[in-house]
């Protein structure tokens, strides 16, 4: 039961390959459509409409020096709650969409070494199926039980070519961003070390289409450090019709210091979403310095305000206009003491 869990979880992460443009290979063996009549096709790209019944052909090919058998299976596909990518149902999880309505003609073919076998697919669209897009896979899986790296338990491994159905219908695209989380995460002295603050939101496809999303964000406020705006890169290359995905980027250049938002904008197909977080960062260097430079800054106001006028000096003359004006001195200012008069005449005494 352990080693069948461990197979069962790997198998869903790994099936599809990465890009719908080529086809899923792991380097052993891939599996493909059919080559049409007028161009080879990467993926099953089928339009449908309720209650139709649709066949198809996929090659099965086997690039190793040794013959391998694998089970055969249609599986649903969804995005990945960790990352965002591509994956599928396991084989013996219930299908509900399209793997559900698929059926390969054989479940079970052994391929000779460097060889490839074409097996027939039969869709059958339920007359109650809802407009829009439906995706899932076509799963070859590797009966061999292999030695996972580093542990006694085994895995199996198998690779799924997708398949696309568009059920006709109104299409009704819809995207939409939700529960923003912007955490800063600084040094407590700005301008060292290293920062890797994070932007976490989802991303939902409210829709019936698949989407190829792109997002950005803004950031709005009073900020010290950061960019006004950037595109976010972990972004999923194909996001299914109802889908959501839980997302975080690292923001190594986010703001230090500041208040404000930080705005997730989401586009695809003419269509926006956006979701908002506000944030207050203040640095335990600016918690302290601020209020010092306030405090200073609000004492020398106050001295300035009510400190006296410097008073005029005693010694300096103002100068009047117009004529100038004496005054004689008091008889007072002047005294002389006589004594008495000599036999000449003359006075003596002191003046």
């Amino acid at each position: 039961m352990r080693t069948a869990f461990v197979v069962l979880l790997l198998l869903v992460l790994t099936t599809l390959s990465p890009a719908p443009a080529g086809a899923a290979d792991n380097g052993e063996w891939s599996v493909r459509p059919a080559d049409s009549a007028i161009t080879p096709r990467a993926a099953f790209e089928l339009p449908t409409q309720p209650g139709t019944t649709l066949t198809d052909r996929a090659v099965v090919t086997n690039t190793t020096t040794a013959q391998l058998t694998f089970r055969l299976y249609v599986a649903d596909a969804h995005n990945t709650e960790r990352d965002g990518g591509l994956a599928v149902r396991g084989i013996e999880e219930t299908q509900r969409g399209v793997g559900a309505w698929g059926k390969p003609e054989q479940e079970t073919i052994t391929v000779p070494a460097r060889s490839a076998v074409t097996v027939g697919i039969t869709l059958t669209v339920p007359r109650d199926a809802s407009p829009g897009d439906h995706v899932g896979a076509l799963v070859a899986v590797d009966t061999r039980v292999q030695p996972a790296d580093g542990s006694h338990l085994g895995v199996q491994r198998g690779v799924g070519a997708r398949i696309y159905l568009r059920v006709e219908g109104p299409q009704q695209p819809g995207l939409a961003v939700e529960d923003v989380r912007f955490t800063a995460r600084s040094p407590q002295i700005p301008w060292t070390g290293t920062r890797d603050s994070t932007v976490a939101y989802t991303l939902h496809n409210t829709g019936n289409v698949k989407l190829a999303p792109e997002v950005s964000l803004r950031v709005g406020g009073m900020v010290v450090g950061g960019p006004g705006e950037r595109r976010l890169a972990n972004v999923p290359a194909e996001l299914l019709a109802g889908q959501k995905v839980r997302l975080t980027e690292t923001w190594a250049g986010a703001p230090f210091a500041g208040w404000g938002q930080v705005t997730v904008m989401a586009s695809a197909d003419a269509v926006r979403g956006s979701g908002t977080d506000g944030f207050l960062e203040v640095p335990w260097l600016f918690a302290v310095c601020l209020p010092l430079l306030a405090a200073s800054w609000w004492l020398l106001r106050r001295r300035n305000r009510h400190e006296p006028p410097a008073a005029a000096d005693a010694h300096t003359i103002k100068p009047t206009c117009g004529r100038s004006r004496f005054s004689t001195s008091s008889t007072h200012d002047r005294s002389t003491e006589v004594r008495g008069l000599d036999e000449r005449g003359h006075g003596q005494g002191t003046a």
